[in-house]
């Protein structure tokens, strides 16, 4: 496995773990060794996702960048957005979702970097998006106080609901059941079947990052060095603990054989590798750390030999099978607005280093028509692939 982080300092670093345990008395430790620094963009890294092949970062100098890494190089750029990436979301190995400050939400076939569908997804910027377990269906916030719900088989925006405030996070559980909304330092916990708040959790400081550890346990961080587990049944703090000196900007977790781990990454510049244990009340142990000596900003882990049963969003001419989970999500509650948007929204026709026709793609219908859209001038991809420098 390798961590990836990107930073304020325009850096994406890489750090093989070693898994292999080693004896210091009853605790596990793992060897994090570095393994690469890139230097790509121009301005500060913003977003990171990865895929069993590919990493891709975002950054605010408005592009996208993407590297293999099983041959260790740079494989090019995706310049379609005018503004900051916000983030970006891998479904499987066959689709990327990308979010920005233009307010666009985009939708790249991971093969080809082909950009199969853009859409105007907010009036202000997009701030964070979600996509359900099952890929039929994803949620998106932004700055214009909205909660965005996509139908991602029809290739349309199904549901507008008025949250009244702008929401910085929006996160899917593992099953898909619940959702959580993070408007500065509170936590909606929605539920899928009934579209209302079963509750709300509010945390000391503002959150910058949350994961759902299981179906009903939520792992919160933020503006401060502390990290808690919150039991969204019960809405009470099973843990807290102190991960860091500084504040908490991002958090991934993955299940290995014999291991449930979490990581984070801070403004004090360290990636911590934590060991989860079965009872969420007790603090996970500490696997491994390793300091950057930079303004971390966004993280992900890299598992090589992990296979991803996800393969691609499902087909546009599949029959959908949301349309009850769509009213669901819909039901209008007293104080709110929820608006059912029947026709698609206007799909962005801006040509930003695009080639081909790309008038009529931007009357496609779906997310993932297999159609070639509009081809990505994919920058540095006349195979003038640039080798990432390697750590000595």
């Amino acid at each position: 496995m390798e961590l990836v982080a990107g930073c304020y300092e325009q850096v994406l670093f890489g750090f093989i773990v070693h898994p292999k345990p080693e004896a210091c008395g009853d605790r596990e430790q793992w060897t994090p060794v570095a393994d690469f620094t890139h230097h790509a963009h121009t301005a500060s890294l913003s977003a990171v996702a990865v895929n069993s092949r590919f990493v891709v970062t975002g950054s605010k100098d408005e592009t996208i960048h993407i590297y293999d890494m099983k041959k260790k190089i740079e494989h090019g750029a995706l310049v379609h957005h005018s503004g900051t990436i916000t983030c970006l979301k891998f479904y499987g190995n066959r689709h990327l979702i990308s979010g920005a400050e233009d307010g666009l939400i985009c939708i790249w076939d991971a093969k080809k970097w082909e950009c199969l569908k853009s859409i105007k997804a907010h009036k202000g910027h997009v701030t964070f998006l979600s996509i359900h377990p099952s890929g039929k269906l994803a949620l998106s916030v932004g700055t214009d106080k909205t909660l965005r719900t996509w139908n991602l088989v029809e290739g349309r925006s199904a549901f507008i609901k008025n949250i009244k405030q702008n929401a910085n996070l929006v996160e899917w559980s593992p099953r898909g059941e619940q959702y959580v909304v993070i408007i500065q330092n509170k936590i909606d916990i929605y539920q899928l079947d009934t579209a209302s708040i079963s509750g709300t959790i509010t945390n000391e400081k503002r959150i910058s990052a949350v994961k759902f550890l299981s179906e009903s346990v939520l792992a919160v961080a933020g503006d401060e060095e502390v990290i808690r587990f919150f039991d969204c049944d019960s809405l009470v703090c099973l843990c807290e603990f102190k991960a860091h000196e500084n504040r908490v900007k991002a958090m991934f977790s993955f299940e290995i054989p014999e291991h449930h781990v979490i990581v984070t990454a801070s403004s004090d510049g360290f990636i911590k590798m934590w060991k989860l244990k079965q009872n969420k009340k007790v603090r996970p142990s500490l696997l491994c750390e390793v300091n950057t000596n930079a303004r971390l900003t966004c993280l992900g882990v890299w598992l090589d030999t992990v296979p991803d049963t996800k393969a691609s969003l499902p087909p546009a001419a599949e029959p959908s099978p949301v349309s009850k989970e769509q009213s669901k999500i819909g039901k209008k509650e007293p104080g709110d607005t929820v608006h059912r948007e029947e026709k698609q929204s206007k799909p962005n026709t801006k040509k930003c280093a695009l080639t081909g026709d790309s008038k009529k793609a931007t009357q496609e219908s779906s997310l993932v028509s297999t159609k070639k859209s509009k081809r990505v001038d994919v920058l540095e991809k006349k195979r003038k692939k640039k080798k990432i420098k390697t750590m000595q």
